[in-house]
């Protein structure tokens, strides 16, 4: 089992860092800031994630759907964080795309 969860941290860490590397070629590409929230995410980075998807929002002009799915990331991070209200607001600000 331990085997299992090194070898699926060792993609997270792959794929963060070919994202990265992605995006120090295009710095305002919302989807790829959304995927490296989504992986901050898993590799338990909450206030990261937020952070990330905070920004990819902001740069998604005239994506709902993009900006739908980084309310629902910030939610789940601040879950992660123990911020109940605030993972309330964030669903909140989802369900208006």
């Amino acid at each position: 089992m331990q085997k299992d969860v090194s070898y699926k941290q060792g993609n997270l860490d792959n794929s963060v860092a070919t994202i990265e590397r992605a995006l120090r070629i295009e710095p305002r590409n919302a989807l790829l800031l959304y995927k490296l929230a989504s992986l901050r995410l898993q590799q338990g980075q909450p206030d990261l994630a937020e952070n990330l998807a905070k920004k990819s929002e902001l740069l998604a002009e005239g994506n709902a759907n993009l900006k739908k799915q980084n309310w629902l990331l910030i939610a789940a991070a601040r879950e992660q964080m123990g911020d109940h209200a605030g993972a309330k607001e964030a669903r909140k600000k989802a369900s208006r795309f």
